[in-house]
């Protein structure tokens, strides 16, 4: 029985079609004919039926003679075995077809698994790379607070390198002070060691004319004696006062070296807090040394002075008591 509307009619007008065009109506060609439907033992049947029929009728004498038909039943067979035979070469090609896409599918999945598996370790690399961006995130915003601190403790610094700065220049002006000072007591010390070598030197010779003058007027050397006494207590007592004056000047320099030391002291602080100080401490150091120079050559002087005072004091002291020996001498010629 026919399968999918496969029926004899249907099979004769393939038949027929396929002789019209001078095919040969095989098996295969008919089933092409309809449209590759339909069993091939189901047309073979309706073939073999129709062949019947047509042998049955009484053949035509004008439309066929055995000659031709041998001839179409050759090349009906040609056609057929050419037909067989591209239809194997086309099944060939089809298997090939389906052996390389079955190859290329078979790449295709081995390219979706690398492809899966670069996309795997992809992500892996991904959520390495964010944890790493989230830890440099962390790290600068860290390094962002750390840098706040720096500034700040950097902005501490600088005020305090101001402090420290206005403090070296309080000290550098009460140095300068102290220096003026000093150069003021040398050169007062100076002019009234001329004023004193001068009057020394104008007492010796009102000493000088005196005692030239002791024999003819005892009034006048015992005036003179007086007044001689009189300014030997004015020196003295100047002498006392040149001494205080050093003791103050002394304590005064022992002030400035305090505050030196506490100089040097606050120069080394600073040194250990900032490189950029260490020019300017090396300066102070300098001026320091400069300053222990200047007030050891200012001792020097004042142990000069000392001695000269002392100096000065005995010459007086020696002046003296020629005088009193002068006076005893004037006593003593009157009586004879």
């Amino acid at each position: 029985m026919a399968r999918g509307g496969i029926n004899k009619a249907v099979v004769q007008k393939a038949r027929q079609t396929l002789l019209a065009r001078g095919e040969h109506p095989s098996i295969d060609a008919v089933r092409v004919e309809l449209g590759n439907t339909g069993s091939k033992s189901t047309i073979h049947r309706y073939l073999k039926e129709l062949e019947s029929e047509t042998s049955a009728a009484p053949p035509s004498p004008a439309t066929l003679s055995e000659h031709l038909a041998s001839l179409v039943e050759e090349l009906a067979a040609q056609l057929q075995e050419e037909a067989q035979a591209s239809v194997a070469q086309d099944r060939e090609q089809l298997a090939r077809e389906r052996l390389d896409y079955l190859a290329r599918l078979n790449q295709a999945d081995s390219r979706i698994q690398q492809l899966e598996s670069e996309r795997t370790e992809l992500s892996g690399q991904l959520q390495e790379t964010r944890q790493e961006l989230e830890q440099a995130q962390r790290q600068a915003q860290e390094a962002a607070v750390e840098i706040a601190r720096l500034r700040q403790a950097d902005h501490d610094l600088q005020t305090r390198l101001a402090d420290r700065d206005e403090q070296v220049r309080s000290l550098e002006d009460k140095h300068r002070h102290a220096r003026d000072a000093l150069e003021h007591y040398r050169q007062a010390s100076k002019e009234q060691r001329e004023q004193e070598q001068r009057r020394h030197e104008t007492q010796i010779q009102q000493l000088q004319v005196e005692l030239r003058q002791l024999q003819q007027a005892q009034i006048v050397k015992q005036d003179e004696l007086t007044r001689l006494h009189r300014d030997n207590e004015r020196l003295l007592a100047e002498a006392r006062q040149m001494l205080k004056e050093q003791r103050i000047h002394t304590g005064q320099l022992e002030q400035q070296e305090r505050l030196i030391d506490e100089l040097r002291s606050t120069l080394a602080q600073a040194n250990g807090a900032t490189a950029a100080l260490e020019e300017r401490t090396q300066h102070l150091q300098a001026e320091v040394a400069r300053l222990n120079a200047a007030m050891d050559t200012q001792q020097q002087q004042e142990q000069q002075l000392r001695e000269r005072l002392d100096e000065t004091t005995l010459q007086l002291n020696e002046t003296a008591m020629q005088l009193a020996l002068l006076r005893n001498a004037a006593t003593i010629e009157p009586e004879a």
